[in-house]
Formats: structure tokens, sequence, C-alpha cells
């Protein structure tokens, strides 16, 4: 087993465990919940089939000297619009709103793939049409959205969802760095070592994005248990 195999045995691994976990998550929160709940489970679920893919080889292609993991981008056009759709409906966003946010994360994808399998310096131009796109993404959760969040939702609960925004958004800003680095880009970081990283950041950024919303809403069934037992005790 090469290198990168082992890499993506790993990222198989961490989805499979991390989906498991938050499938049983699902029976932790409210049933009012659970449909917008079972988002968070897709995500890592559909990285479990892309890493079960790759393991064994299936969905890369080879473009100007370097490969292409395609499956990844695939995985990447489902999950991640799957993220920014979650903090939508999390922040009560409007639905003109959250499809500006799911077609600007697509089109990030989308920019992305394209660079990847173009030459330079066409692929420069691409990818910095993705990362104007992405750009759209950042300026609606930090701005439109979250203005939405403050206004409609409790203290905690809008602390969740800058939390999650947060998490995601800060981790989402490595891929970019990652694909300059790499074969695709300036080739400083050798294939290897770019499907470590990014493996690493697949599973921590969907099964972690899952976590901490499933840790947050508990939390609030915890609180309001509990404010419902003080306010009985009166």
């Amino acid at each position: 087993m090469d290198t990168i195999t082992t890499w993506f045995m790993l990222g198989l691994l961490g989805e499979l465990l991390g989906t498991a976990v938050l499938a049983y998550g699902y029976t932790l929160v409210p049933k009012g919940d659970r449909r917008r709940y079972l988002l968070l489970v897709a995500i890592p679920g559909i990285a479990v089939v892309a890493y079960a893919l790759l393991f064994l080889g299936i969905g890369t292609i080879q473009s100007d000297g370097h490969t292409v993991y395609v499956v990844r981008y695939v995985d990447w056009l489902l999950t991640t619009p799957i993220n920014v759709l979650y903090l939508g409906l999390l922040a009560h966003a409007s639905r003109r709103d959250i499809a500006k946010l799911v077609g600007l994360q697509a089109l990030t994808i989308v920019f992305g793939f394209a660079g990847a399998v173009t030459s330079s310096p066409v692929s420069y131009g691409l990818f910095a049409l993705g990362g104007l796109a992405f750009a759209g993404v950042v300026y609606l959760l930090y701005r439109d959205v979250a203005a939405v969040a403050t206004a409609s939702l409790s203290d905690i609960e809008a602390g969740l969802y800058r939390t999650l925004r947060n998490f995601v958004v800060v981790l989402w800003l490595v891929y970019p760095v990652v694909w300059v680095l790499s074969q695709a880009g300036i080739g400083l970081m050798d294939v290897e070592t770019t499907a470590l990283v990014i493996t690493y950041l697949d599973v921590v950024t969907k099964v972690g994005f899952g976590l901490i919303a499933l840790y947050g809403r508990t939390t609030l069934v915890s609180i309001a248990e509990s404010e419902g037992a003080v306010a009985a005790g009166d």
C-alpha cells in the first residue's frame, strides 16, 4: 500500500467514524430539528463514498502533468454547499440569501476544479474566479446572514452560528493555500503531502462541523430543560 492510499484509508475511517457518531446524535436532538440535522450526517456520509473510491483508485485523471482527484471535487461540490445551507437555515436567513450562499459556494468548487484541469496562466485566472465566489460566500456569512442571526436568534444560538461560521471559513481558507502550493499550482508541495493535508482538513472540517453543531443543539436542549424545571419549581 503506497503512502497516498494509506492517507485515503485513514480519511475513509475518519469519515466513517464521524458519520456513525453524528448518526447516533440524530437520536439526541429534538424531533423538530431532526430533518435539518440530517444535513450534518450527510456531509461526512458523502465523504465516505468519496474516500472509498479514492482508496480503490477510482476517480482520478491526469492533467498538465499532475493528478487531479475528480471524486474529491465532486465530494466538495456536494458537501460544501450543504455546510452553508445549514448555516443559512440555522440563522433563519431568507431563501434568497441561502440560494446565493449555495450558488456561490458551488461556483467556488467548479472554478477550482476548472483551474486544476487547465494549464497556467489560465488555471490561475479560474482559481481567482473561484476565490471571488468564495469571497461572496464570506461576505454573506459575515454580513447579511450574520445580521439576521443576531436579530432572530437567542444569544446562545447566535453564538453557535458564529462558532460554526468561523470554524468552517477559517479551515476552508487553508484549501486554496494548499492548491497554490500543490502540483496544480507552483509545485512546492509533493503529491503525498498534499493528499495528507487535504485528507486531514476534510475529516476535521466535515466531522468537526457536525460535532460542534450537535454539541450546540444538545446544550440548548439542556438549558431549555433546566429552565423548564426551574419554572415548574417556582
